[in-house]
């Protein structure tokens, strides 16, 4: 085979690759940072629900609660066992195998009638464990008091504990377990998606810059101005007529979009344990960062001084012997950031003091302090 190398102008060159990206639908560029509207924002009616319930888990191997103690769970073991027909209120009920719970859930968006989902379990007594536990028939409620799902099965549970009258031994957390597909649904969300006339969109960082980029992301992809920011928080897409009825699948289309999200400068600090975040538009202006340690250490070896063996006199007395020693580093230096200087800039040159990340903390707050840290801080 024979290779003949055709010389072709640039400018063809280019349109040929041009012509290829629209053909098979390539993205005209790289989108540095770019995210899907669909990580960044929530649409209107597609949202999760919480569900809570109060149960009672059986079957417990004397790990239950104290029933003398716990009032709720003696009350709701009586009445439990009244609906099914035995009548306990003229004896005492003792039991080690009984325990109550707080059943919790998430209704994942539009969750059909019939569709299982996962619960968990959590000892609101003083059961000691909840391994091996059943929980019977609960019915969880939304927050409009309606009853949307109905949990029971046998528990899993990661945790255990086990000890004796000088040791005891624990891991995890034995009060609280899993039931994976406990629950069953039994009542929908009343929300029809596809009667909407408009759809609102909620970025979960607001942000004025992001949202225009948003709403001209979208009226880009629809070919008209269909989407207008209302706020830095919500951006209103009017349903166009040829998605009337299939709102769903307007979404589709438009979740898939990649917009580049802008954000406030920020510092975010842990104090507890030391963390410190920064985010990328963090600038600083011109500072001089000086950061030295002084260490003062005490230290107190008494001495005894007693008399001779066999002596008329004296008697045996505790003398005190105090060494301080003071230690100051020299060697750290003053620094100076320049005017505008990045967030790798900020971070090499902390770090070329030595700094730990505590010592760090206060230097950023005092930077702040001075005006010269264009960010917010925020401490956790």
């Amino acid at each position: 085979m024979i290779a003949i190398a055709v010389k072709r102008p640039l400018r063809f060159v280019l349109a040929l690759a041009a012509v290829l990206v629209l053909a098979l639908g390539l993205p005209a560029g790289p989108a540095h940072g770019a995210s899907r509207i669909k990580d960044i924002a929530d649409f209107e009616g597609v949202r999760e629900n919480l569900l809570v319930g109060y149960g009672l888990v059986v079957g417990l191997n004397g790990t239950g609660d104290s029933i003398n103690n716990m009032t709720f769970t003696r009350e709701s073991l009586v009445g439990m066992l009244e609906r099914l027909g035995v009548n306990t209120r003229e004896g005492a009920v003792q039991s080690e195998n009984v325990a109550a719970v707080m059943v919790t859930a998430t209704l994942p968006p539009f969750a059909s009638q019939g569709t299982r989902i996962d619960v968990t379990v959590s000892a609101l007594g003083d059961a000691e464990s909840l391994l091996g536990g059943t929980l019977l028939v609960t019915p969880l409620v939304g927050a409009d008091g309606e009853v949307y799902a109905v949990a029971q099965g046998p528990l899993a549970v990661g945790g255990f504990q086990a000890g004796g009258q000088a040791e005891t031994v624990s891991k995890g957390v034995p009060t609280s377990g899993r039931i994976a597909e406990g629950a069953i649904v039994e009542r929908e969300v009343n929300f029809k998606l596809d009667s909407l006339d408009t759809v609102d969109l909620s970025l979960r960082n607001p942000d004025f810059t992001t949202a225009r980029r948003v709403e001209e992301a979208i009226n880009t992809h629809l070919g008209s101005k269909v989407a207008q920011m209302k706020n830095p928080s919500v951006i209103t897409l009017d349903v166009p007529k040829n998605h009337d009825g299939n709102v769903a699948d307007l979404i589709q289309s438009v979740e898939q979009l990649r917009v580049k999200p802008d954000q406030v400068a920020r510092v975010v600090i842990d104090e507890k344990s030391g963390t410190i975040v920064m985010g990328k538009d963090v600038r600083v202006s011109t500072v001089a960062i000086a950061q030295g340690n002084l260490t003062i250490r005490v230290t107190e070896t008494p001495q005894v001084s007693q008399p001779a063996p066999f002596a008329r006199q004296g008697q045996t007395e505790v003398v005190p012997r105090t060494e301080v020693e003071v230690q100051e580093d020299e060697d750290n230096k003053l620094a100076v950031l320049e005017d505008g200087v990045n967030l790798q800039d900020l971070v090499n040159g902390l770090n070329a003091l030595g700094i730990g990340p505590r010592d760090m903390i206060t230097i950023l707050q005092a930077i702040k302090q001075a005006g010269a840290l264009q960010a917010e801080i925020e401490v956790m």
